[in-house]
């Protein structure tokens, strides 16, 4: 579980699993907020789950929460570009990073080696 650092409550998420299992933020908030990103912004090429759904578009289940915040963030200054993240990461605020960031980097991920 991880704490929300940001906003006056401390919020925790606990998150299903990469395959769409039902999300169920402790406390409504950020959480929700970040939801609503998902939902409107991010879900169709990133998932609202974190797995790509469309070629080229990045899996961000799991990933840490550090790293999603310095692309996020390396997208709307411009120091990284991609056609379609370029445009998108320009319209929100610090705290959408944040929150988008928490949002995935708290979904569990379960790895399967090859046979």
């Amino acid at each position: 579980m991880r704490k929300w650092k940001r906003g006056p409550l401390a919020l925790c998420l606990l998150l299903g699993a990469a395959s769409g299992s039902p999300v169920q933020p402790a406390l409504a908030g950020d959480a929700a907020a970040a939801r609503a990103k998902v939902r409107t912004l991010c879900q169709n090429c990133h998932g609202e789950n974190g797995v790509a759904v469309l070629p080229g578009a990045a899996n961000l289940s799991g990933q840490q929460k550090e790293y999603l915040v310095a692309q996020l963030r390396a997208f709307r200054s411009g120091s990284r570009q991609n056609d379609q993240m370029s445009i998108i990461a320009k319209t929100l605020t610090d705290a959408d990073i944040e929150n988008l960031a928490e949002w995935y980097s708290g979904i569990k991920v379960t790895v399967e080696m090859p046979k």
